[in-house]
């Protein structure tokens, strides 16, 4: 069984969904620290041929926060939603798949929710069933009991829940997991890295590694699928 670990983000670029798509089941590491500056709730998008960042308002918080215990500051949300739409709807309006694209989007951003791991989590498996991905998602919060333990033993625990063979990390993880250790407990462990992606925008000069909305925007789901599959394992 092949399992993968990551920290909810909100509308995350195509390796995220790279992982989703190699393994069994994805866990939602949602209850360790936010990482300010980080991707749980902001992302970028393409306007007039360059990248924009986009970022959800969120109430003052930490790095001692966890993520789901971060919340959408409410007073500012709707504000920012509406105004997003207009860029997206400026920047993306001509672009191929731009309506079921944008029907994803408002179906994520108008959710009736405080928790920004919440959005993230729904703007994860929204994109997952557009593009028919059958990978179970579990929340790390609800089904494990181990925040206790150190970072590594950690995953190693919550792949021995699993009964886990193939453990799949992101590429970032190489210097700070060992392979010798998980193997000591039976279990294999990759670390994906996304091939070279290039796809049309436009006429503008290809901007790599945008949010998942830039690639939904220019591309069919057979066409996405295909780029899904163009990664190693490292």
């Amino acid at each position: 069984m092949k399992l993968a670990i990551m920290q909810p983000y909100l509308f995350p670029y195509i390796g995220y969904f790279q992982m989703i798509k190699a393994v069994d089941k994805f866990v939602f590491y949602d209850d360790v620290n936010f990482i300010k500056k980080g991707w749980i709730n902001r992302n970028r998008i393409l306007v007039s041929g360059k990248d924009f960042m986009f970022t959800v308002p969120l109430q003052k918080t930490s790095q001692n926060n966890l993520i789901l215990n971060s919340y959408i500051k409410q007073e500012a949300y709707n504000e920012w939603r509406d105004k997003l739409y207009v860029t997206i709807d400026l920047n993306y309006k001509k672009a191929p798949y731009f309506d079921d694209a944008f029907r994803i989007i408002t179906n994520v951003l108008n959710q009736n929710t405080t928790s920004i791991s919440e959005l993230a989590i729904e703007s994860i498996k929204q994109v997952s069933e557009y593009l028919e991905l059958n990978t179970l998602f579990i929340k790390s919060s609800e089904t494990y009991n181990n925040r206790s333990l150190e970072r590594q033993e950690r995953l190693i625990d919550i792949c021995k829940c699993e009964n886990t063979t193939h453990y799949i990390n992101a590429v970032g993880g190489m210097e700070l997991y060992s392979k010798d250790d998980f193997k000591k407990e039976g279990i294999r462990l990759d670390f994906i890295k996304a091939s070279p992606i290039v796809y049309k925008q436009f006429n503008n000069d290809f901007v790599p590694w945008l949010s998942i909305i830039d690639v939904l925007m220019f591309n069919s789901v057979a066409e996405v699928n295909e780029m899904l599959d163009k990664y190693e394992l490292m």
